[in-house]
C-alpha cells in the first residue's frame, strides 16, 4: 500500500518560515520524481517545486529564491523549506510522487499552510 504523509504545516506570520516533510512508503522511492503542489481556496492546484530522482530541481517562479526542495532517499522523505512566507503562500500543500516510465503517480492528503498576522 502506497502512502505519502505530509507534516509541518501550520500558521505562520508573514516573513516567517516553515519546513514541510513528506514520508513515503510502499514505493521504490529512489526512482520517483517528488514534488510539492499547492492549492489555495478558489484556485487551481499548482506545482510549487519538483526534485527529480537525479536530484535536479525546478521551482515555480513565485517561490524561486524563497523555497528549497530536497530529498533523502535513505529515509524516503522529501522536504520543502519555505522562507519569507507571504499571505499569498497560504494553501493546502500536497506531496506528489511521479514515476514516468509507467506513468504512475501518488498523492498525499495535504497539509494546511496559513500565512497571516
Amino acid at each position: 500500500q502506497v502512502q505519502l504523509v505530509e507534516s509541518g504545516g501550520g500558521l505562520v506570520q508573514p516573513g516567517g518560515s516553515l519546513r514541510l516533510s513528506c514520508t513515503a512508503s510502499g514505493i521504490l522511492f529512489s526512482i520517483y520524481h517528488m514534488a510539492w503542489y499547492r492549492q489555495a481556496p478558489g484556485k487551481q492546484r499548482e506545482l510549487v517545486a519538483r526534485i527529480a530522482f537525479s536530484g535536479s530541481t525546478r521551482y515555480a517562479d513565485s517561490v524561486k529564491g524563497r523555497f528549497t526542495i530536497s530529498r533523502d532517499n535513505n529515509k524516503k522523505m522529501v522536504y520543502l523549506q519555505m522562507n519569507s512566507l507571504q499571505p499569498e503562500d497560504t494553501a493546502v500543500y500536497s506531496c506528489n510522487a511521479l514515476q514516468t516510465v509507467q506513468d504512475v503517480q501518488y498523492w498525499g492528503q495535504g497539509t494546511q499552510v496559513t500565512v497571516s498576522s
